[in-house]
C-alpha cells in the first residue's frame, strides 16, 4: 500500500467517525458540499447555512479545519461527496486532480464550478470543460465564479446580485438555479457548458462599461488642455514675454474641468434626443437603433457620473482661488494703487446682477447635478418608481444641462464681441464647449413642442405611421 493510499484511507477512517458524520435528518435536497476551505468556500458555506442548508465541508485535514462556520461539518472528500447531491468545487483548476479517485461517488452529482483564471486564455479549454473531463460521470454546472467572498458572505447587494450559470443539464442547472434564489440572488441561464469560457472572462474585465465614457473623458481633457496651453500660456510668452505657466496647477484646470463637465453631461441626453428623432423618422418603435447609438445609451449613466466628478473638482478649484498667492498678491497690489492715486470706482449695478446671476445659477446647476448622481446609485434607483425616476433623469436632468448652459454664457457675457478675446483667432475655451449644449437644448425643445410630443407619445404607445398599429 503506497503512503497515499494510507493517507487516504486514514483520512475516510477520521471522516466518518460518530461525531463528524453528515447529518441523517436533513433531506439530501437541503443539504449541500463545498469542496474548499479558504476564503470563498468558508463565505459560500456561511451563507448557505444562513439561507437553512445543511452544509458539509469536504477537507484533505478534517481534523485541522478549525476556520469553519459554527454549525457546519466536515469529513473527508470521499465521505463528504456521498453526503450530499450538489457539490459546491471551490478549489483553484491546478488542484482538481484529487477528485479523479473519486470518480465512483460523484457519479450522477451536480458540481458547481466557482473557479477563475488570473487571465484570459490562460488555459486550452474553460475550467468547466476540464472538470467535466476528469469526472465524466457527474454533471458540471459553471456558476457563482462572478461572485467575491465579500459579496457572498454579506448577502446580495444591488450592485451583484445577479448570478450566471451554465451547463449541459437541464436538471441540473435548476438545482443551482433554486440555491442560488433562495440565497438571494437572481440566476441567468446562458446556455451549454461552452459558455463557460466567456463566464470564466467576467471577473478578468476591468470596469467594461467604463471604458468607453472614460476615453472621452480623457480626449476631452487633454485636447482642450492643450488647447488652452496654446492660448493663455504660450500665447503670452510669445507675444508678451511674460512666464504665467504657475497658472497651468490650478487657473488651466479650472477651466478645463467645467469644460469637459459641461461637455459630457451634454453627451448623456444627446442619444435621447437622437432616438426620439429616429422614431418620427421611422414612424415607428419596433425597430432597433444602430449599434453605435445602443452602446452610446448603454454608458450614458458613466458619462454622468464622470460629469459630475469633473464639475466637482470645478467647485474645489474655485473654492481655493482666494487663498492662492497670485490672487492675494493681485488684490494687495490693485489696493495699494488705488490708495496711492486716490482714485475711487463706481459701482456698477449690471455687472453685480450678472455676477450673483452666474454664481446662483452655478450652485443651483451644481445642487440638480449631485441629485442626478445621488439618484444613479442602484439602492436609490430601486427605492424609485419609473415615474419618479424618469423625472429626475429626464426632466430635470435637462434642467441640470439648461442651468449649467445659462451659468456659462453668464460666464462670457460680451466677452464674444472684444477682439482681445480670439487669441491668434481662435475662440475661447467655453464657446466651444457651448456649441454641443446649445444644440441638445434646441433638439429639446423641438421634441417638446405640443404637436411634436403627441407624436413621439403616440409611437411609444405602440402606433406606427402607416396605419399599423400594435399592442406595446
Amino acid at each position: 500500500m503506497t503512503g497515499q493510499e494510507r493517507s487516504e484511507e486514514k483520512s475516510e477512517c477520521v471522516s466518518m467517525s460518530p461525531m463528524m458524520e453528515a447529518d441523517p435528518a436533513l433531506p439530501e435536497s437541503e443539504r449541500v458540499c463545498v469542496f474548499g476551505t479558504g476564503d470563498l468556500g468558508h463565505s459560500l458555506g456561511l451563507r448557505l447555512l444562513q439561507a437553512g442548508y445543511g452544509v458539509v465541508f469536504g477537507s484533505r485535514q478534517p481534523h485541522s479545519s478549525s476556520r469553519l462556520p459554527h454549525g457546519a461539518q466536515v469529513l473527508g472528500h470521499a465521505a463528504a461527496a456521498q453526503s450530499a447531491h450538489l457539490i459546491f468545487i471551490a478549489v483553484q483548476r491546478e488542484h482538481y486532480d484529487f477528485l479523479v479517485p473519486l470518480a465512483n461517488q460523484l457519479k450522477g452529482k451536480v458540481l458547481v464550478d466557482l473557479s477563475n483564471n488570473l487571465r484570459k486564455n490562460q488555459y486550452p479549454e474553460a475550467n468547466a470543460e476540464y472538470l467535466q473531463s476528469l469526472v465524466p460521470g457527474a454533471e458540471v454546472v459553471k456558476g457563482f465564479n462572478t461572485l467575491s467572498a465579500w459579496s457572498l458572505q454579506n448577502g446580495p447587494s444591488d450592485a451583484n446580485r445577479q448570478v450566471y450559470i451554465c451547463g449541459e443539464s437541464a436538471e441540473a442547472k435548476q438545482a443551482v438555479i433554486a440555491v442560488a434564489t433562495k440565497l438571494g440572488f437572481s440566476a441567468l441561464d446562458r446556455g451549454s457548458i461552452s459558455v463557460a469560457r466567456e463566464l470564466e472572462d467576467f471577473p478578468l474585465q476591468l470596469f467594461p462599461q467604463w471604458r468607453l465614457p472614460l476615453r472621452i473623458a480623457i480626449g476631452l481633457s487633454a485636447a482642450f488642455f492643450f488647447y488652452l496651453l496654446i492660448r493663455d500660456i504660450i500665447y503670452a510668452y510669445v507675444t508678451q514675454g511674460k512666464d504665467i505657466s504657475f497658472r497651468i496647477m490650478v487657473s488651466l484646470a479650472n477651466k478645463v474641468c467645467p469644460i469637459v463637465s459641461l461637455i459630457m453631461l451634454s453627451l448623456c441626453y444627446l442619444p435621447g434626443v437622437l432616438a426620439s428623432f429616429l422614431q418620427l423618422y421611422r414612424g415607428t418603435k419596433y425597430r432597433r437603433f444602430p449599434d453605435w447609438l445602443d452602446r452610446w445609451m448603454l454608458c450614458r449613466k458613466q458619462l454622468g457620473l464622470l460629469a459630475l466628478g469633473f464639475a466637482f473638482l470645478h467647485v474645489l478649484y474655485t473654492l481655493i482661488i482666494p487663498i492662492r498667492y497670485f490672487v492675494r498678491f493681485k488684490v494687495t497690489e490693485r489696493t495699494v494703487s488705488v490708495i496711492r492715486e486716490n482714485r475711487t470706482t463706481e459701482f456698477d449695478t449690471t455687472t453685480a446682477w450678472r455676477s450673483d446671476s452666474y454664481l446662483s445659477l452655478g450652485i443651483l446647476g451644481f445642487g440638480l447635478y449631485v441629485l442626478l448622481g445621488i439618484t444613479s446609485l442602484p439602492s436609490v434607483i430601486n427605492s424609485l418608481s419609473w415615474r419618479e425616476f424618469s423625472f429626475v433623469q429626464s426632466k430635470l436632468g435637462h434642467l441640470t444641462l439648461l442651468l449649467c448652459t445659462a451659468h456659462t454664457y453668464l460666464y462670457g457675457w460680451n466677452r464674444f464681441l472684444s477682439s482681445s478675446t480670439y487669441k491668434w483667432y481662435t475662440p475661447p475655451g467655453y464657446m466651444l464647449c457651448l456649441v454641443l449644449p446649445s444644440v441638445v437644448l434646441l433638439l429639446k425643445l423641438l421634441l417638446i413642442t405640443p404637436c411634436v410630443d403627441r407624436t413621439i407619445t403616440r409611437i411609444r404607445q405602440g402606433w406606427e405611421r402607416g396605419g399599423r398599429s400594435e399592442e406595446p
